[in-house]
């Protein structure tokens, strides 16, 4: 299994996971040329894509997928929430029909090599999930834009080999920075989005021995700082109960501009 995150962010997302014989990406909210460049860098290109996963309908995960789908045809899944939600949307209403396949929470299902679970997530979204990714017994989660996290995300999200977690904003640069106050509210709200210390104090229950990597993402460009996120779950996994190590397992920080590198399985 192969892992590569090409954008993250709230300017958009896009990450890929796939191996010899099945390509799959998780969102589509940056350019096709932005995607085409991050899947050459894995010698592919768009039309290898066997299947977009949409975790919801926002723009900076839908972005590039009306192009995507006219241009390549490529079939998209997501919940019948976000199916509708998009349709909705500017650029996405002439999606094909056809395109389109159902999926839901807790409810797994099978394309190409991989087993794929959504998840169920809280978040100011129709019908949103995070995927949790499984193929010779290799397994790979990705959950960003959690408003919260409860003992049925902790529980979906375990066992896994590599962890993508959303480490959004620090609360002090959130709180004193220049959003509007009711922004300010819906981030910090059950439906916005998780804060580094959050994230930290997930980590502490997601950490296995089977754990071989996390990727930080989804970092605001305005309430936070790579260093500051990488320091903030660090301090949270090093003052915790749990027996791991901070240095048992690599984390690096996805990138609104680069990604990460690709990660093997």
């Amino acid at each position: 299994m192969r892992f590569k995150n090409i954008a993250s962010g709230s300017s958009g997302n896009c990450t890929y996971i796939g191996d010899e014989t099945t390509h799959l990406i998780i969102d589509a909210g940056i350019s096709g040329k932005r995607i085409e460049a991050g899947l050459n860098d894995l010698d592919l290109t768009t039309p290898d894509i066997d299947g977009i996963l949409i975790t919801h309908e926002h723009t900076d995960h839908i972005g590039g997928l009306g192009v995507l789908a006219r241009k390549y045809g490529l079939p998209i899944y997501a919940t019948e929430g976000t199916i509708e939600a998009i349709k909705k949307i500017p650029r996405c209403d002439t999606i094909s029909d056809h395109l389109f396949h159902v999926v839901k929470a807790d409810r797994d299902f099978r394309l190409g090599d991989f087993n794929i679970r959504p998840i169920a997530i809280s978040h100011d979204a129709a019908e949103p999930v995070a995927y949790r990714i499984e193929n010779n017994d290799r397994c790979a989660a990705i959950a960003t834009d959690l408003g919260i996290y409860d003992d049925y995300i902790k529980e979906s999200l375990s066992g896994c080999d590599i962890l993508m977690l959303e480490a959004n904003h620090d609360v002090h640069m959130l709180e004193v920075g220049p959003y509007p106050y009711r922004l300010k509210r819906r981030i910090l709200g059950e439906k916005g989005h998780l804060s580094n210390d959050h994230c930290g104090r997930l980590l502490t229950y997601l950490i296995s021995d089977r754990l071989q990597q996390v990727v930080l993402g989804h970092l605001s460009q305005e309430n936070n700082l790579a260093e500051l996120a990488y320091e903030t779950v660090r301090m949270e996994v090093t003052m915790s109960d749990c027996e791991a190590n901070w240095g048992d397992f690599p984390v690096s920080i996805a990138s609104r501009h680069t990604g990460t590198e690709c990660f093997e399985i």
